[in-house]
């Protein structure tokens, strides 16, 4: 049986894309949340398809490679009977130089309706979005952004904790380099929560000041009496430079483990966006405790999440009753 809710009103989230959470109103960040918290509970159906995206074409262009966020796609596209297209950029034009704005001529004359692009470059995503006629959602672009993680934390924090306003998140590890962190600042920022960054000081970014956030280079001042230690990866694809001296020392400084860990509330909650690398940025006890860890949640919760984002730009699209026309406004 398919949980029912009401069409999303037009009105409540007037954004053809998704493309950052930066600029989206309290209000519009809650329709999503609570859309998303019904599909948590059809997902866990035996039936768990809807019909909301039938007749639509959802294409998957991924200039990085994902397992993750690409498969949750995926699979949220399916689960609202969705026609889902995987492009493989290794396997494509794209990688033997076709521009970025050939590729949306390409992808206009496909027709699709909804496009969701991971990108190397920041603002990638952005370019390809003002090219193409379709709906474009943004599954991380370079260091910039990346909306759908900082939405899926969220309400993996707000299932547990019952609430955004006023908890205090220490968003740990490589900041600099983090897409995930800049959209959980923005999020946390606009929902009223208190927000720390911890960092080694050569992974700081050299704006920090102006995200709105506590600096902090030294892990057990940083999470002090938090209720979320959300920890990162560290980047070092992203990185041209020698950030960190060794691995073995940056997990004795800003690794997270349970010596570590008790600075936090004890009730503190622990986060991490994946893939881990263990051992580097969180001890393997603390990664699988169960009565701790959110890590196995915050999967479950991104299938939910990018299904409510596809639905709610859907709902934008024009009726598949019109004749075919101008899809562009």
């Amino acid at each position: 049986m398919s949980v029912a809710h009401a069409p999303i009103d037009g009105s409540r989230f007037p954004h053809k894309h998704l493309l950052g959470i930066e600029g989206l109103s309290p209000d519009e960040i809650t329709l999503l949340l609570d859309l998303s918290e019904t599909y948590v509970e059809q997902n866990r159906r035996p039936d768990k398809k809807q019909s909301v995206l039938r007749g639509r074409t959802l294409i998957n262009l991924f200039f990085e490679t994902s397992t993750r966020t690409r498969t949750s796609f995926e699979l949220a596209g399916k689960r609202l009977g969705g026609d889902v297209i995987n492009i493989s950029v290794s396997d494509s034009a794209i990688k033997k130089g076709e521009t970025l704005m050939d590729t949306a001529m390409t992808l206009n004359a496909m027709h699709a309706d909804v496009l969701v692009v991971r990108h190397p470059f920041s603002g990638g995503v952005a370019l390809l979005a003002q090219k193409v006629n379709c709906s474009v959602i943004n599954a991380g672009d370079g260091s910039h952004e990346h909306p759908t993680q900082a939405l899926l934390d969220a309400l993996t924090i707000r299932r547990r904790k019952g609430r955004l306003a006023g908890l205090t998140v220490a968003i740990c590890g490589d900041v600099m380099h983090s897409r995930v962190a800049r959209s959980n600042i923005h999020l946390l920022n606009t929902m009223g929560a208190r927000v720390r960054i911890v960092a080694p000081p050569t992974l700081v970014p050299g704006q920090a000041d102006r995200l709105g956030v506590e600096v902090f280079t030294e892990m057990a001042p940083g999470i002090a009496d938090c209720d979320i230690v959300m920890m990162l990866r560290l980047q070092s694809e992203r990185m041209s430079g020698s950030f960190v001296p060794s691995m073995r020392e940056y997990f004795h400084f800003w690794g997270l483990d349970y010596e570590k860990l008790r600075a936090a509330k004890t009730e503190a909650l622990i986060m991490h966006p994946g893939p881990m690398n263990r051992g580097v940025e969180i001890d393997s006890e603390v990664a699988d405790d169960v009565g701790r860890s959110l890590i196995h949640e915050q999967v479950e919760m991104g299938v939910a999440v990018r299904m409510a984002c596809l639905e709610t730009l859907a709902g934008r699209l024009p009726s598949l009753a019109e004749n075919d026309g101008d899809t562009s406004g």
